[in-house]
């Protein structure tokens, strides 16, 4: 390998890897498990209108992204705009926060991974499962971007094939098409009524926002792989605009259907709302269909992250801000290095949750939650600050090739609605710990930035 730069990056992603990389970074266990805690925390209504604030808050941060990614389309994306719109120090925490996000999401996704294939093989040990999905993800990211790229779209088409079918048959079920098993009659929306609008107060939404949001979170990896993309000015706007209005027909089409056809002392977080709905309306083999689908849920997510925090890394490295050794690029353009890295801290996250679950992994999985948050708070601070100093230095909005519309209402409001989900799980005793890791973790590495810059900077001036 020799050390390249930014711009041997091989420009190979098409406008449908990058629509499918950030559903298939999004559509997850989040949506397929954690949907049911929050039908318990907040009521079916409560639940479908925590995903459409949801939706709404993914929307405004994409739109400030778009309007970054497409000016300056960067491999690592916002870890480079917060550096230098807001700050060296905030995009270096930034970089960590999101490398740390993924690398945790990847020891939990292998292990589930295995524990789903227990389900058809019990006999053989979940690790040699999890090892060899770990293999297998590490395999296409190492070989060549393209090859990341079509692995990633086919992985999250199951998925998106998947709720396409589950809504069609929910939206059936809803209007009495199809009869419901123990239903006496059709249940267009009786359960989302049938406990109350709130029936744990209308704070609960609040509450409840990181858990949605952290469902939202991949979004974001169109920004990522912005520095790989063919023709991004084109590209990266065609490619959130489709990925939005997708992801909120899925997300809140998806959560209407539960909300409307699971009870919500139904609703559990041990097992799959999905399959619950799915033995209600009759279809066969329910338990089976959605282990496979959550399977390749699983294994799209686990093959985002690792191509994600792998970019984290190379720009960190490419900034001069740790090792160049993680700046260095295979001859197909593969950060390999920045991929091995980032594959060891998902086997060390994999580790800690089998080792140390209640002290290690659950401080990991805190952070991780509170970091998607942070950085897309990060992201509408860096546009709203971009385009101050564009239009500052004399350029008109009007050359941009995309830009965020409603300035500045849409980078501000997108920067509140994160705080206040931010703000929110103080309230909740479940999630409060997220605070209580994350912030000291920020600190740390705000803290370690400075002091490592100021030792390079006395040895250049003992040097010289």
């Amino acid at each position: 390998m020799e050390n390249k730069t930014k711009h041997d990056f091989q420009r190979q992603m098409q406008a449908r890897h990058i629509i499918m990389l950030s559903l298939g970074g999004v559509i997850g266990t989040g949506l397929f498990l954690s949907s049911g805690y929050t039908i318990q925390q907040a009521g079916p209504f409560g639940t479908i209108l925590s995903y459409l604030i949801g939706a709404l808050v993914v929307y405004l941060v994409m739109l400030c992204l778009g309007e970054l990614s497409v000016h300056m389309p960067e491999t690592g994306a916002f870890h480079s705009y917060a550096a230098k719109y807001i700050g060296p120090g905030t995009g270096y925490t930034v970089a960590w926060l999101y490398w740390l996000t993924w690398t945790v999401a990847l020891g939990s996704e292998f292990t589930a991974a295995g524990l789903l294939m227990q389900r058809w093989f019990p006999s053989i040990s979940v690790w040699i499962w999890s090892a060899l999905f770990a293999i297998l993800v590490l395999a296409l990211n190492a070989w060549t971007v393209k090859f990341f790229a079509e692995s990633e779209f086919w992985f999250a088409s199951i998925k998106v094939f998947a709720i396409v079918i589950f809504i069609i048959l929910g939206a059936a079920a809803m209007v009495g098409f199809i009869p419901m098993i123990n239903a006496q009659s059709a249940p267009l929306f009786s359960n989302v009524t049938s406990a109350g609008l709130f029936p744990n107060g209308a704070f609960a939404i609040l509450m409840t926002m990181l858990a949605v949001n952290f469902a939202f979170s991949g979004t974001e990896l169109i920004g990522v792989a912005a520095g790989e993309t063919v023709n991004p000015e084109k590209t990266i706007p065609k490619a959130i605009r489709m990925t939005l209005w997708r992801l909120i027909i899925f997300f809140v089409g998806t959560i209407v259907v539960l909300s409307a056809l699971l009870p919500v002392s139904d609703a559990s977080v041990l097992e799959s709302p999905f399959v619950a709905v799915l033995e209600r309306i009759g279809v066969p083999y329910a338990a089976d269909i959605m282990n496979f689908v959550i399977l390749t849920a699983i294994l799209s997510a686990a093959n985002s992250g690792l191509y994600a925090s792998s970019r984290m890394l190379w720009s960190l490295a490419d900034k001069k801000t740790i090792s160049p050794i993680f700046a260095k690029l295979t001859k197909r353009g593969v950060p390999l290095n920045a991929v091995l890295f980032s594959m060891l801290g998902g086997v060390l996250a994999l580790f800690s949750s089998i080792i140390a679950p209640d002290t290690v992994y659950i401080v990991l999985v805190s952070i991780s939650g509170l970091a998607v948050v942070i950085v897309w708070m990060s992201i509408s601070a860096s546009q709203f600050l971009f385009r101050r100093r564009y239009i500052n230095e004399g350029n008109s909005v009007n050359d941009l090739a995309y830009h965020t519309p409603l300035y500045p209402f849409v980078p501000i409001v997108s920067f509140m609605l994160c705080l206040a989900s931010c703000i929110g799980i103080a309230f909740d005793p479940t999630q409060r710990i997220a605070l209580y890791c994350g912030i000291p973790f920020i600190l740390f590495c705000y803290g370690s930035y400075y002091l490592t810059q100021t030792i390079k900077k006395r040895g250049v001036d003992h040097e010289e």
